[in-house]
């Protein structure tokens, strides 16, 4: 029984290896020029590009908004660079549904900043990001990375590595999304958003 135990051990550990050694090829998910590409929600007030920048920016009735990607994902990993620019930031990447996210900015409960952290409908925040006072530029651009593989995640912010995490109610496949949280005013910018399959 033991020596069973340990070969499963092994095993979960060589295929985790293995996944993590295979860098996926990552493809632009936003050109720069327009939301192609995204699901543009009806009467869209909340998201446009300018100079290769997409901005999320709060309406009037501070309603909040979330930009989805037209296709599905199973495992993957996205990158993109962001900037908070104004406000209250409080956004964040929705991992193939609105119940399990990667904040970025502002919790809305906490009060504070918890980049790089997951929020879990049910659970809040399970865990927090390490470190990211420190590793975190304010009114600069920084770059967060994002591995989901199965309800396995990773977080990187500014190349090093700040969260990891297992959630066992994750959505096999999905969209992934933006938030434009509601309730808050607020702008922040995203620009060179790359996605990957694992």
């Amino acid at each position: 029984m033991k020596a069973k135990i340990i070969c499963t051990f092994l095993l979960v550990n060589f295929i985790t290896l293995n996944m993590f050694a295979q860098d996926p090829v990552l493809k632009s998910a936003f050109n720069g020029k327009n939301l192609k590409g995204w699901v543009v929600p009806e009467n869209n007030i909340w998201w446009s590009v300018e100079n290769g920048i997409l901005r999320a920016k709060s309406g009037p009735d501070k309603k909040g908004s979330i930009l989805w990607t037209d296709k599905e994902y199973t495992d993957f990993v996205i990158e993109t660079d962001f900037r908070y620019d104004e406000g209250t930031v409080d956004t964040g990447i929705f991992l193939r549904n609105d119940k399990e996210q990667i904040q970025m900015g502002i919790s809305g409960s906490l009060k504070r900043d918890m980049t790089g952290s997951p929020y879990i409908v049910g659970k809040k925040y399970p865990v927090e990001a390490q470190n990211v006072k420190e590793i975190l530029k304010p009114n600069d651009w920084n770059t967060i990375k994002v591995i989901a593989i199965a309800g396995y995640y990773e977080v990187w912010l500014n190349n090093k590595h700040v969260m990891s995490y297992t959630s066992d109610s994750y959505v096999k496949t999905g969209p992934i999304g933006l938030q434009l949280h509601p309730n808050t005013e607020m702008t922040a910018s995203f620009r060179n958003i790359k996605i990957g399959k694992m």
